[in-house]
C-alpha cells in the first residue's frame, strides 16, 4: 500500500511522468493513484483519469501494455484485481488492443458470485468491454449488475450498462426464476415475464392491468395459472448459484434476489386477474409467509413481495382467498403487512355490511369436510377418512373389503392421482387454518364478543373446521356453562342443554375455584384435550405488593429476556413493540391496545449491554432485554417513550395535551388485568435467558450468572404453578411413577445412577451429589414417549419436563456422550 496522496499530488506527478516520456514510470504512478483512490474515478479523481484518457492513441496502447505487465501486482483479491482491471479498461477505449482479455474474464467470473459492487469502483467498465469485445456477458455477472444497479448509490453509466442486458430476462440463481424461463422461452411468454418486472409500484395501476390482460387473452388463463403456480411453489428454496457472502454481509443466499423480487410482485398481481381458483389463493399465501421468514441480517425476506400478494388477495373475489386473508391476519406480525391484511378484511366487511370479527367467522372454508372434523372419500373400490385428530388432519385409507391399510393403495395412486393430490393439499391446508383458528379463539377471552345461539352453533360448534376446536371449549349459554360430550352439550352435571339464546366464551375469572377444578375433572373424565389452556387458565389477581404500588405493577420486573423472541410472541400476542437497537433513539414500551375496554396497556422494558457485536447483533440490535413494569392507561392517552438503552420512561406531549395519569390496577376489569399479565408471563416464561440450558456460565462475562441460577431454580410464576397441579393428577399414571415425586419447585426423579430434580419453571436440573447441574438441551423429537391424557395442547415447557423425566429414570440407557460425560 503506497502512501496516501491526494487528487492534485497525483495529478502533477502524472504531468511529470507524461512529459519525460516513460509509460513504465506513467504506469506506475497511475497504479498508485488507483491504489489511493480504491478505484474510486468520479469527483476529485476524475481530472487524473482525465490525463490517461487524453494520451495520443499509441501512447495509450504503450501504457496498456505497461499496466498489463504490471497486472501481477494486484495479488489474488477479487476487487483489486478488478480495479487493476478497469483502469486498464479505461485507459484502452477506442483501441484494439485487449492484453489482459482472459484476465477480465476470470475477474469477472469471480465478481459474479457476488450479491453486488461498490459502483464508484468502475467494475462495469470490464463489462463493457467484454461486450465491445464481441462476448456477450455471463448470466450470473448480468444478475450481479442488475443486483449493483438497484442500490441506493448507483451511477448512471452502471444504469445504462444494465438497461443493455436484457438477456436473460430474469436473473439467475434462483430456482423459481430457472424454471420460469425454461418455462417461457416462446415470444409471448417472454413478453409476460417482461410485463411483470414493471411492477415496482406498491399496487397495480389500471394501465398495468390492462397490458396484464391482453397477455392473459393471449396465452390463456389456464395455461398461465398452472404455469405460475409453478413458479412460485419454487419461492424461497436455496440458491442453485450460491453467493459468496463476505463477514459484514448478511444472509444473502436466504434473501430473494431484489432483482427477481419486482418479477414476484408482478406474479403475484397477474393472478389476481385470473379466474377465481383455490390454488390462487393457496400460492398467494404461501408467497406472504414465505416473503415474510426471517434472514439473518436483513429481518423479513423481502416485505414488499409479501405486500404484494395481499393485495393480490384482497383483490380476488372468492371464498378461498377471503379464507387466507382471515388466516394470515391470525399470523402475520410484520407492521405494515398486518396493516395491509386489517384494511383488506375491514373492505370486504363494509362491502358485506358485517363486522371484521364476523367476516373472520365466515372466511374459514370446510375444506371438503362434510360433518365437524371428518370427510369419506371413495376412489375406486377404496375409501379414504380425512379426520380431524387435535391440531393435526389425518388421511387414512380402507380397501375394497373395508380393512384398514398403512399406505394409498396402489389403484388410488395409478387410476385417481389427481383426486390423490387433492385430499394431501386440504390435509396441508387444515393443519394451517386449525393453528390459525386455534390462535384466534385464544384471543377472543378479551374481545368481549357474545353471539345468538343459532349464529354460534353455525359458526362454531358445527362447523366442520371450527367445531373441532369449539367442541373441546367451554361455553357459557344464558349463564350456564357447558362442554361437549357425547354428541351433545352437557353441562357440569352431564345433563344435555340443547336450547339457548345468548352464548359467550367462558374464562375462569369470576368463578369459584371449587367449579374451576370441578370443569378439570369434567373434561379429564370426558378425554377432552383443549386446544389452548381455558379450565387450567392461570389467573393473575391483584397481590398486596400491586396494592401499595397502586397504579402498577412489579411481578414481571427485573428480568433479562432475548429480545427477537420476546418480539416475535409479543406481535403473536397482539402487542405492539419496537426493535431496541443500540443508537442513540427512543422507543415507546411494548403495547397491547384492547379498543373494546378503552384500555392500553404497557410493559416497560430497555436493551441490555454497551458492547457491540457481544451484546447486539450485527445490525445494533440489542440481543436482550431487562424489564420493569405493567401499566394501563386509557387508550388514547399521550404515548410513553424512554431511551432504547434504559433511562426514565416519559408522557410524549404534543400540541399543549396535558399529561395523563396511569389507571389504578384496582380499576382494571378483573379479566382485563389477568389476561395481560398472563401474557407478560408468557414473554418472560419463553423468552427469559433463565430457559437456556446452557447457560450456566451466565452468559457474556458470566454478569448473568445470578439471574440465571435466580430464575433457572427459583420461585414458581403462576404458569409453572398450573404447570405443578397438573403433575400431581398426571405423574402417578407414568409408567415411571414409582420413580417419581413433586416436591415444591420440582420433580425428583430417581435413577439409578443418580437422583435429579427437574425445576418444573424453566426445565433446569439439578442431580445428587450435591446439587450439581446438569445440561440437557431438549430436542423437538416427535417419537419421543407421551405422558398420556393431558388436558390441553400449547405447553412446550410441561413436554420438555416430561420428556426428561422419562430420559433420566432410565438413566443407564442414556447413549448421548454429551449428557454421559456429566453423569
Amino acid at each position: 500500500m503506497s502512501a496516501f496522496r491526494t487528487p492534485r499530488s497525483h495529478l502533477d506527478r502524472l504531468r511529470n511522468r507524461i512529459a519525460d516520456g516513460d509509460m513504465g514510470r506513467v504506469a506506475d504512478e497511475a497504479l498508485r493513484a488507483l491504489d489511493s483512490s480504491r478505484g474510486t474515478w468520479g469527483g476529485s479523481w476524475e481530472p487524473v483519469l482525465d490525463q490517461l484518457r487524453d494520451l495520443p492513441a499509441e501512447r495509450r496502447r504503450e501504457l496498456l501494455h505497461a499496466l498489463a505487465d504490471r497486472f501481477g501486482q494486484a495479488g489474488d483479491d477479487t476487487e483489486d484485481r478488478c480495479r487493476h482491471l478497469a483502469l486498464c479498461g479505461l485507459v484502452s477505449e477506442g483501441l484494439d488492443d485487449d492484453p489482459l482479455s482472459a484476465e477480465r474474464h476470470r475477474a469477472l467470473a469471480d465478481l459474479a458470485r457476488r450479491q453486488t459492487f461498490w459502483h464508484a469502483a468502475r467494475f462495469d467498465v470490464l463489462a463493457r468491454a467484454e461486450l465491445a469485445a464481441g462476448r456477450q456477458l455471463p448470466a450470473p455477472v448480468v444478475a450481479v449488475v442488475r443486483r449493483a444497479v438497484l442500490d441506493a448509490y448507483r451511477a448512471d453509466d452502471l444504469t445504462s450498462l444494465a438497461r443493455q442486458l436484457t438477456d436473460p430476462v430474469l436473473n439467475v440463481g434462483e430456482a423459481w426464476s430457472e424454471q420460469a424461463m425454461r418455462d417461457a422461452a416462446a415470444p409471448d411468454w417472454q413478453a409476460l415475464l417482461r410485463h411483470v418486472l414493471t411492477a415496482t409500484a406498491s399496487k397495480p395501476t389500471a394501465k398495468w392491468d390492462k397490458g396484464a390482460r391482453a397477455l392473459l387473452e393471449t396465452l390463456g388463463a389456464d395455461a398461465v395459472r398452472e404455469r405460475l403456480l409453478s413458479w412460485l411453489a419454487l419461492v424461497g428454496r436455496p440458491r442453485t448459484l450460491p453467493l459468496e457472502r463476505r463477514a459484514w454481509e448478511p444472509d444473502i443466499n436466504n434473501a430473494y434476489d431484489p432483482y427477481n423480487a419486482t418479477a414476484l410482485r408482478g406474479l403475484a398481481w397477474l393472478l389476481s386477474l385470473l379466474p377465481p381458483d383455490p390454488g390462487t389463493a393457496r400460492a398467494l399465501g404461501a408467497l406472504v409467509e414465505t416473503s415474510l421468514r426471517k434472514v439473518a441480517g436483513i429481518g423479513p425476506r423481502n416485505p414488499k413481495v409479501a405486500n404484494a400478494g395481499v393485495v393480490a388477495l384482497a383483490r380476488v373475489d372468492s371464498e378461498a382467498a377471503l379464507a387466507e386473508l382471515a388466516r394470515l391476519a391470525t399470523r402475520v406480525t410484520y407492521k405494515n403487512t398486518a396493516k395491509l391484511l386489517d384494511a383488506a378484511l375491514e373492505a370486504r366487511a363494509t362491502a358485506l355490511g358485517l363486522s371484521r370479527e364476523e367476516i373472520e367467522e365466515l372466511a374459514v372454508p370446510a375444506y371438503g369436510l362434510t360433518e365437524a372434523g371428518r370427510a369419506t372419500h371413495h376412489l375406486g373400490e377404496a375409501t379414504a377418512l380425512l379426520e380431524i385428530q387435535g391440531t393435526r388432519a389425518v388421511l387414512g385409507w380402507r380397501n375394497a373389503a373395508g380393512k384398514p391399510v398403512k399406505s394409498v393403495p396402489a389403484a388410488v395412486k395409478r387410476d385417481h392421482p389427481d383426486e390423490l393430490k387433492d385430499l394431501k393439499t386440504a390435509v396441508k391446508d387444515i393443519d394451517k387454518m386449525l393453528s390459525a383458528q386455534s390462535e384466534r379463539l385464544d384471543r377472543q377471552f378479551l374481545a368481549r364478543r357474545s353471539w345468538p345461539y343459532a349464529v354460534w352453533r353455525e359458526r362454531y360448534l358445527d362447523h366442520p373446521l371450527v367445531g373441532t376446536l369449539a367442541r373441546r371449549l367451554l361455553w357459557t349459554i344464558d349463564g350456564t356453562t357447558v362442554g361437549f360430550a357425547d354428541g351433545e352439550l352437557r353441562t357440569l352435571a352431564d345433563e344435555p342443554l340443547r336450547q339457548g339464546a345468548l352464548v359467550e366464551l367462558w374464562h375462569p375469572v369470576g368463578h369459584e375455584p371449587a367449579e374451576i377444578v370441578a370443569w378439570r375433572d369434567w373434561l379429564e373424565r370426558h378425554g377432552v384435550t383443549q386446544p389452548f389452556k381455558q379450565a387450567h387458565r392461570e389467573v393473575y389477581l391483584l397481590t398486596d405488593a400491586e396494592c401499595a404500588t397502586r397504579t402498577y405493577s412489579n411481578r414481571f420486573a427485573a428480568h433479562v429476556l432475548r429480545q427477537h423472541q420476546f418480539h416475535s410472541l409479543a406481535a403473536l400476542r397482539g402487542w405492539r413493540n419496537k426493535l431496541r437497537l443500540c443508537v442513540d433513539d427512543s422507543a415507546p414500551p411494548a403495547t397491547r391496545e384492547l379498543p373494546q375496554w378503552g384500555l392500553r396497556a404497557e410493559y416497560w422494558i430497555e436493551g441490555d449491554g454497551e458492547e457491540y457485536g457481544v451484546d447486539t447483533t450485527d445490525s445494533g440490535s440489542y440481543l436482550r432485554l431487562r424489564t420493569d413494569q405493567v401499566r394501563f392507561y386509557p387508550i388514547d392517552a399521550p404515548e410513553n417513550s424512554a431511551h432504547c438503552s434504559g433511562g426514565e420512561y416519559a408522557m410524549w406531549l404534543r400540541d399543549g395535551q396535558d399529561p395523563v395519569a396511569p389507571i389504578p390496577l384496582e380499576d382494571i376489569p378483573p379479566l382485563v388485568l389477568s389476561e395481560v399479565l398472563r401474557d407478560v408471563d408468557l414473554f418472560v416464561g419463553v423468552a427469559s435467558i433463565g430457559n437456556d440450558p446452557t447457560w450456566q456460565d451466565g452468559g457474556p462475562g458470566g454478569r448473568f450468572r445470578e439471574y440465571w441460577t435466580s430464575y433457572g431454580f427459583g420461585e414458581l410464576n403462576q404458569s409453572a404453578e398450573t404447570r405443578r397441579l397438573l403433575l400431581e393428577r398426571l405423574v402417578p399414571r407414568l409408567a415411571i411413577a414409582d420413580r417419581c415425586t413433586l416436591e415444591g419447585r420440582f420433580l425428583h426423579v430417581k435413577g439409578d445412577r443418580h437422583t435429579y430434580k427437574i425445576h418444573l419453571g424453566s426445565g433446569n436440573i439439578l442431580r445428587t451429589p450435591n446439587d450439581q447441574y446438569l445440561c440437557i438441551v431438549p430436542k423437538s423429537d416427535p417419537s419421543a414417549p407421551r405422558a398420556g391424557y393431558l388436558p390441553y395442547e400449547g405447553d412446550r415447557m410441561l413436554a420438555v419436563i416430561l420428556s426428561k423425566a422419562m430420559l433420566l429414570a432410565n438413566d443407564t440407557k442414556i447413549t448421548d456422550p454429551t449428557i454421559l460425560s456429566q453423569l
